[in-house]
């Protein structure tokens, strides 16, 4: 279960990919809407795992 601690940061590199994405598709005149949320949705889930993560830390080191 060691590996659950680094795949939160799997979330923003999805993120930093999709505002990538964002800005060239806003830069060539396309839509970016639908990659600038993916990119918020997965910047918030990121930042969700990370606390759950440490609540669960908490939780295992208080048993």
């Amino acid at each position: 279960m060691n590996y659950l601690k680094y795949t939160q940061y799997v979330y923003l590199v999805f993120s930093g990919f999709f505002v990538y994405d964002a800005f060239s598709k806003y830069s060539a005149g396309d839509s970016p809407w639908l990659s600038a949320i993916i990119a918020a949705v997965s910047l918030f889930m990121f930042f969700f795992r990370r606390s759950f993560a440490k609540k669960f830390e908490n939780r295992n080191n208080n048993s």
